[in-house]
């Protein structure tokens, strides 16, 4: 049912046929437009929705049915401003070929936000008001600008609130996040499950790293934790990304223990991260992409929470279990008390407390 907008400057969506959606963050943060993406189709199928992101998170994108196009930005562009000026100059080009009725913007780069959508000129623009870096040339480049509030939101409803704003309403169902393995990382999983003998919600998946340390855990914790989650049958898969940093501090917390962990870390690419997610019984991870991954898969986890805000980023849609220690000073944002890239407020934590959570959300989620 389509809820009427009181809205004097709302959208006409019949008259839209091309929409440009640009994200340009992270892969955690790309995908928390994807109920933007599902909501526009389900009300209006009509619509062609392309998506500008960085050329390293488009993984988070792809097989989604829903998206008519994927265009990027490869940040190695910067390396030489030659290859700059005429990879940014086709794309402009590209992009204009489109004729996009409608940009919703979702990145405070300037030159992608504001300059961008005075390129297209499309009739209608959405914005948040970046007023703090942007001021009145930020605001007048867009037909609509989104006052975020003061008082916490989640990410996802932050994100549909550029949708709200153009007077269209998001219902309940479509604000899930959406990822797709894809079929080759479906069979190449089934067959890395059966070599190392693993059953479909048999296992747990462990994301011990993060790409920003002060979101860390420390080693000992983590591996008292797979021990113990060892020791009571628990079969446990460990991941990481590619990154060296992330491998070696997988392999740190394995080495020298008791656990029979398979050690995965940066062996697999982000669609098998997917598969392989999809079919754990659990996650138990910090947050990062790995925790949101496992949102939009329907998979139950268990996540530590420092500095970072978890109203805002917490697993969106799935049974979870937040763990913090209780801190006047968090969440700060800050990069590790002190900016010393280590965050008291997690190394707090206990590995009982973790190993609990753990309990209890399987217990919760017997089948």
């Amino acid at each position: 049912m389509m809820q009427k907008s009181y809205l004097k400057d709302s959208v006409d969506f019949s008259t839209i046929n091309h929409v440009l959606i640009t994200k340009l963050q992270h892969l955690g943060d790309v995908l928390m437009i994807t109920p933007v993406i599902a909501t526009l189709k389900k009300k209006y199928p009509h619509l062609q929705i392309d998506v500008l992101v960085y050329a390293e998170t488009q993984e988070i994108l792809t097989e989604n049915k829903d998206i008519n196009h994927i265009f990027v930005i490869d940040r190695r562009w910067k390396k030489n401003n030659k290859t700059l000026l005429k990879q940014t100059s086709q794309l402009i080009k590209a992009l204009k070929a489109r004729q996009y009725q409608l940009m919703i913007n979702y990145t405070e780069k300037w030159q992608y936000g504001a300059l961008l959508v005075r390129l297209l000129n499309p009739k209608y623009s959405v914005s948040q008001d970046y007023a703090h870096k942007h001021g009145k040339f930020w605001r007048k480049s867009f037909t609509h600008i989104v006052k975020i509030p003061k008082t916490e939101r989640h990410q996802v409803e932050i994100h549909l609130d550029a949708l709200r704003r153009l007077g269209l309403y998001p219902d309940a169902d479509n604000k899930a996040l959406r990822i797709y393995a894809g079929h080759q990382a479906e069979q190449t999983i089934a067959q890395l499950l059966a070599n190392h003998g693993l059953e479909k919600q048999q296992y747990i998946v462990i994301h011990p790293a993060s790409r920003w340390m002060f979101k860390g855990w420390n080693v000992e914790s983590f591996k008292t934790v797979i021990e113990q989650l060892s020791l009571k049958g628990h079969k446990i898969v460990a991941i990481s990304g590619p990154d060296q940093k992330e491998v070696d501090l997988v392999e740190q917390i394995l080495s020298g223990g008791k656990s029979t962990a398979i050690n995965l870390a940066g062996q697999l690419p982000l669609k098998q991260l997917v598969e392989l997610t999809t079919h754990a019984k659990c996650l138990l991870g910090l947050d990062s992409v790995a925790m949101h991954i496992s949102a939009a898969v329907n998979t139950p986890c268990v996540v530590l929470f420092g500095p970072s805000n978890d109203i805002n980023w917490h697993p969106w849609g799935v049974d979870h279990r937040v763990v913090t220690h209780p801190i006047s000073c968090r969440p700060c944002n800050q990069d590790g008390c002190g900016g010393g890239k280590i965050s008291d407020c997690l190394q707090m934590i206990s590995a009982d407390q973790v190993i609990q959570s753990i309990d209890n959300l399987l217990d919760a989620n017997v089948s």
